[in-house]
């Protein structure tokens, strides 16, 4: 008998499944040896050299893997491919008790689960590659260096409870220096002018807009003012509109490479609605079952039996004009790619149907279309512009654009998504000659202003850090979690803006710990981190490289930081009710609270005031009625006495009693609608949360009506129904 280790159990069945009988699929469940949570576990007097304890909960798996692993003829490692795998293949010998260089062990790799790629894997063995187990080793032990050192000193000086990491901290640094450009904006005021014109004796009518006045050109925001708009107006007076130049262009459009890791996270979140972190989950699951390939990539390489599969789908399903005949190779532009490895793909392309998840299968049809489209023609648009002159009081100059599709090529199967819409818009322009004269319709006169810079979306944030060489495949979605859940920032819209907290500790780091926040210095560890990979550097001297300098100045601002200068606490003119000490005013984990000066001997506190926004908000009671906020906060905790106060997580507000951790008594804020239940006509619809925080609405009377939908009912679609909840 074979023994074949992987990391999940779906993994394992489906590989046990092309493998046959001859060989045993274990999983290993994910990492089973890792440093200890309770002490550091490095040495740093030694090398830096780690202490790994085996994972509480691997013990039971690994006694299960041993007892197979003595008696299997031939052991293979047959974890992920990337530094992680290998780093879990590395662990398993020394929790299994195998030697290095056991002849019985083998190490096996493959992008994709199919019957000929694991057939290709176990005839084409290798050892265990230590540079990439050494690149994971040190990635692994400056993360826990940065954290277990840096995290004691905020507790000091900012705030018990709190974190710092490494590409945790660069990103919170991203949310709040954009958040700071924002606050910093100034709108200027600008006018859009044009006219709308139409063929003479003709109905449709398109825009033309104002490109030059007297022969000089007129900017985006040249107009500025309603004054000089009112001027442009009045000389139009009476004007005639002649056509003087018609050009036609043909327009190429490429298709978008093959999904990497980054591209695939940010298209999901754009067309899908998906997080990162469901991207990732939904992928795994989607690999695991043999339909895509590897998911954690960042190479833009196709196989050629993947092209020639996709070449002969296209050929039959859209026909040979669809079909772009020179076959396209994307290069990878991220540094250090792995281009053996390949983007992410279907790995048979005849399947559409994969999965019964509603969520893998949209996901899956995402990667299908998009490895589609790469190797389809160029769509081509005829773009027309018109130049048409307008002599008034001054001599003025108009411009028009159309486009319209001549081929559509691979857009007949996909279009990659935008993070931002633009503000052109190509308008239908008719056929014109020149010296043609049009009629004139109505003036376009629009007043704008300069918009602030936009909040990162978790798409554009992804997109942000690889651009920077921050992070790798894997990173992203942990990444973007990890600022969430230690409430560092705050997914609002759809858009990340930082918590009070997160902007202190920022300031924090980016004033006294510039180098661990310096986004060269994060994408330059990287590159170290793909060095030892290649093994061309030691990874214990690029570990000593850093935490020298860094243990020195952590020594130094321990000693140096004033708390008082971080979070100063703003005392009040008021008594604690429960002590008698003074009142003041501190900074939390969401933002400022009023606290007795005696904390912790008396934890009294309140909120800093209810804000007007709030007051509207309702509480849902555990019977389903409902009552205002006001009304809810001046009631008393029915299970410990204490008052219920207004909080906000990172899931948004909610009542809690002022007794928390003790008492953990919380009620939920809902939203009304003003939409009458459509079930008992009596009740109105309100927004509630499930215990995975996703929002439903249901009927204010419950129990008595049990009526929920996913749907928002605000925003209605064309065939929305009610389901079950």
């Amino acid at each position: 008998m074979n023994l074949v280790i992987v990391e999940s159990p779906a993994k394992a069945k489906t590989i046990e499944k092309y493998l046959g009988k001859d060989f045993k699929v274990l999983a290993s469940f994910g990492h089973v040896r890792d440093l200890p949570q309770k002490s550091l576990g490095i040495d740093v007097d030694k090398n830096y050299e780690p202490e790994y304890d085996i994972l509480p909960k691997a013990k039971k798996t690994i006694a299960e893997l041993k007892s197979y692993s003595k008696k299997s003829d031939i052991i293979y490692l047959a974890t992920d491919l990337d530094r992680e795998g290998e780093a879990i293949s590395w662990h398993l010998t020394y929790a299994l008790g195998l030697k290095q260089n056991d002849p019985k062990v083998k190490r096996i790799v493959f992008h994709e689960i199919t019957k000929t790629a694991l057939e290709h894997a176990v005839s084409h063995p290798r050892g265990l590659d230590f540079h990439l187990v050494d690149a994971q080793q040190a990635r692994r032990v400056l993360d826990r260096l940065v954290g277990y050192k840096l995290s004691p000193l905020l507790w000091k000086k900012v705030k018990k409870g709190l974190s710092a990491g490494r590409v945790q901290s660069v990103a919170v640094r991203l949310v709040a220096e954009k958040e700071r450009e924002i606050e910093k904006f100034k709108p200027e005021e600008y006018w859009v002018l044009g006219v709308d014109l139409a063929k003479t004796g003709k109905k449709e009518q398109f825009p033309a807009y104002l490109t030059q006045i007297d022969g000089k050109i007129i900017t985006k925001m040249g107009i500025k003012s309603k004054e000089e708009a009112d001027k442009v107006e009045k000389d139009l007076t009476g004007a005639k509109y002649k056509v003087i130049d018609v050009v036609h262009e043909d327009s190429i459009r490429r298709p978008a490479a093959p999904f990497t890791t980054s591209t695939l996270q940010m298209e999901a979140s754009r067309k899908l609605g998906f997080s990162p972190k469901q991207t990732m989950v939904l992928a795994q699951h989607l690999y695991e079952a043999g339909h895509i390939t590897y998911m954690r990539t960042d190479s833009t390489n196709l196989s050629a039996e993947a092209v020639a599969a996709i070449k002969t789908l296209i050929a039959k399903d859209f026909g040979e004009k669809y079909l772009d005949k020179n076959g396209r190779v994307y290069s990878t532009k991220t540094k250090h790619a792995q281009e053996a490895h390949e983007a992410i793909r279907p790995t048979h392309f005849d399947k559409m149907s994969v999965t019964d998840d509603r969520r893998g299968q949209k996901l899956y049809e995402l990667i299908w279309k998009r490895t589609m489209a790469t190797q389809m023609a160029d769509a081509i648009f005829d773009v027309l512009s018109v130049k048409i002159e307008a002599k008034g009081a001054r001599n003025f100059l108009f411009q028009a654009k159309g486009e319209v599709v001549k081929f559509d090529g691979f857009m007949k199967v996909y279009t990659e998504g935008k993070d931002e819409e633009t503000e052109e818009v190509q308008s239908k322009i008719p056929a014109l000659t020149v010296g043609e004269l049009l009629d004139f319709i109505r003036m376009i006169k629009d007043q704008k202003f300069t918009e602030p810079p936009k909040r990162y979306t978790e798409a554009t944030l992804v997109k942000k850090l690889e651009s920077l060489g921050i992070g790798r495949p894997s990173t992203y979605a942990p990444t973007l979690e990890t600022i969430q859940n230690r409430g560092y920032v705050l997914l609002e819209e759809k858009k990340f803006k930082p918590t009070e907290i997160g902007l202190i500790v920022n300031d924090l780091l980016v004033k006294h710990f510039d180098h661990v926040v310096d986004y060269k210095f994060t994408a330059n560890m990287e590159d170290e981190f793909d060095e030892i990979a290649e093994g061309k550097m030691d990874w214990h001297k690029v570990i000593d490289e850093f935490y020298q300098p860094f243990s020195k100045n952590l020594a130094l601002k321990m000693k140096e930081i004033d708390k008082s200068e971080i979070m100063p606490v703003e005392e009040l003119d008021e008594k604690c009710p429960k002590c008698g000490e003074t009142l003041a005013i501190r900074h939390g984990r969401f933002g400022k609270f009023i606290a007795c000066t005696g904390y912790p001997k008396c934890k009294y506190s309140r909120p800093l005031e209810t804000k007007e926004e709030d007051k509207d908000l309702e509480v849902v009671e555990g019977d389903g009625t409902v009552e205002s906020l006001p009304d809810a906060e001046k009631e008393k905790c029915e299970k410990c006495g204490g008052s219920m106060v207004l909080k906000e997580g990172r899931f948004g507000k909610f009542l809690a009693c002022e007794n928390y951790p003790k008492c953990k008594n919380t009620k939920a804020i809902v939203g009304k609608t003003g939409i009458k239940c459509p079930t008992c006509g009596e009740g109105e619809l309100i927004e509630r949360k499930t215990k995975r925080r996703r929002s439903f609405w249901g009927c204010s009377r419950y129990p008595d009506c049990d009526y929920a939908t996913w749907e928002n009912p605000n925003q209605p679609k064309a065939e929305s129904k009610g389901e079950e909840v």
